[in-house]
């Protein structure tokens, strides 16, 4: 009988030691599952905009850093993230595509099949440009949804993330309703881990995710203290701003995403941007609510927003339609370009100019107010001896005007008109140039030989010139009475 008996006792053995080793996989099983995991390193996010939209900005207000560095391409980041509660802490990859669309094509190292469930995108515009903000938004994620289409995702992955974002969207709950189990907010499931098996598909609100990419999206709108500049350069009122935010919402709701208004110069949001970007990717505690009251801090959250909601701006709308073409309403204004033209300067007319100075240097009149055009070197400085000519050019002629006591006198080629001033040595010289020959040596002017003065006769009279010239020039220093004021010796000669 004893050996009967032994044969209960080990399969007993065996079926408890079975059980233990079930109950202890039961036990890893539910604390993998509950349990606090650890950070995954694998995050990331995708940064998509315009440039001059303030992705940079944005992205060292993220890390906690003043001091940003712009590049070009496909730039790299990453921030700090901790949690205290597991006393844990990992790097989360940044990663901001420049707004040239000839760099489209690099997003294909940030996105890929190996990233997709793992990246949440950011897409940036800004509010120097309202007028742009709308097309900017349709724009990128065109761009996405034209990437996405190229990668070789699996069919099962790609609905398994749609169907993550439809029932994110229908288990938000306001935060503080989770605790209150009467709240009309309250949804049969608020974990966001829970397995997509429990997906029951109730439609979801008009105009909710109706171009649903898999992904989870953040609208930010940045440099929203420009709305001050808008106000009073461009006399943009609350009606515009409502029309510019009721877009926007309409837009995220298709794409089932987040919206922010940040400012980061004046500090608004930025910390609240990262509190929800680390609840959205590591499931972090967050207890903010919608923010609809201050026009330049927005804040709505995935979840929270319909068009029941949005229909609220409407009534500040009263100059237009919330279907309104965007661009009939927030007009671009028009460029003025700065065109650096040279101030134009009309010079005085040489006869008015020597008429001026002839009254000035006779003491016939009072001296008149210089005239656009006249410089330094044209006006009469005192106690100079001023010599004017003008040349005539159908006759070949000189008129000469001497600062000297006495009046003009017309010169010709074959008489000579001296004077007590010496007038007549300088009228010789000056038409002494209009015999001189205006090409190479042997020229003709006028059908005769340039070499018909004699070679004595030149010499004679430049030197008489020059002499007449430094007798001038000496007898300047003491002017006599009634002379012009002005001094040293002013002239100029020309060829015919």
């Amino acid at each position: 009988m004893a050996p009967f008996q032994e044969k209960p006792s080990e399969e007993a053995g065996k079926t408890n030691e079975e059980d233990k080793k079930n109950l202890w996989s039961q036990i890893l099983n539910e604390v993998q599952k509950h349990g606090n995991p650890k950070l995954s390193p694998r995050k990331q996010i995708v940064v998509l905009g315009d440039n001059e939209s303030g992705k940079t900005t944005m992205v060292a207000k993220l890390q906690g850093i003043e001091n940003s560095s712009k590049g070009s391409g496909l730039e790299y980041a990453f921030i700090d993230v901790r949690d205290d509660y597991r006393d844990d802490h990992t790097r989360l990859s940044v990663w901001v595509l420049d707004g040239d669309p000839a760099h489209d094509d690099l997003l294909k190292f940030a996105l890929n099949e190996e990233t997709f469930q793992d990246t949440l995108v950011i897409l940036t515009v800004a509010m120097t440009t309202p007028w742009g903000i709308l097309e900017q938004l349709q724009h990128w994620a065109s761009v996405l949804a034209d990437h996405l289409d190229k990668l070789k995702l699996e069919v099962d992955l790609r609905q398994s993330r749609r169907q993550h974002m439809v029932k994110m969207w229908q288990d938000y709950v306001e935060p503080g309703d989770e605790l209150d189990p009467a709240s009309p907010m309250k949804r049969s499931s608020r974990n966001l881990g829970e397995e997509e098996e429990d997906f029951d598909g109730s439609p979801l609100p008009e105009g909710t995710l109706t171009n649903n990419l898999g992904l989870d999206i953040v609208v930010v709108v940045t440099k929203t203290d420009y709305i001050q500049n808008l106000e009073k350069e461009q006399d943009y009122r609350d009606e515009h701003l409502d029309f510019m935010q009721q877009w926007i919402r309409r837009f995220c709701l298709q794409y089932g995403a987040a919206l922010f208004y940040t400012s980061a110069k004046e500090d608004k949001n930025c910390d609240l941007l990262y509190k929800y970007l680390t609840h959205r990717i590591y499931s972090f505690p967050f207890h903010t609510p919608a923010l609809v009251v201050e026009k330049d801090a927005v804040f709505i959250p995935a979840g929270w927003d319909n068009m029941k909601k949005i229909s609220i701006l409407y009534e500040n709308m009263h100059s237009c339609k919330p279907d309104d073409y965007y661009r009939d309403v927030i007009v671009q204004p028009a460029t003025r370009k700065t065109v650096n033209r040279e101030t134009e300067i009309l010079a005085e007319d040489e006869q008015a100019f020597l008429t001026r100075q002839q009254q000035i240097s006779f003491g016939g009149g009072p001296p008149t107010m210089p005239r656009l055009g006249d410089t330094p070197s044209r006006l009469p400085l005192a106690g100079t001896v001023l010599i004017f000519y003008k040349f005539v050019p159908s006759t070949c002629h000189f008129l000469i005007f001497s600062g000297i006591q006495g009046s003009p006198r017309k010169l010709d080629g074959s008489k000579v008109v001296s004077s007590p001033g010496g007038e007549g040595v300088l009228a010789s010289f000056f038409n002494s140039l209009l015999h001189k020959k205006t090409g190479s040596p042997g020229g003709v002017i006028a059908g005769k030989p340039s070499g018909s003065e004699s070679l004595t006769d030149k010499v004679t009279m430049r030197s008489d010139a020059a002499a007449e010239l430094d007798r001038l020039a000496r007898g300047a220093k003491k002017p006599a009475p009634g002379s012009g004021n002005t001094s040293g010796v002013d002239f100029n000669a020309s060829e015919c």
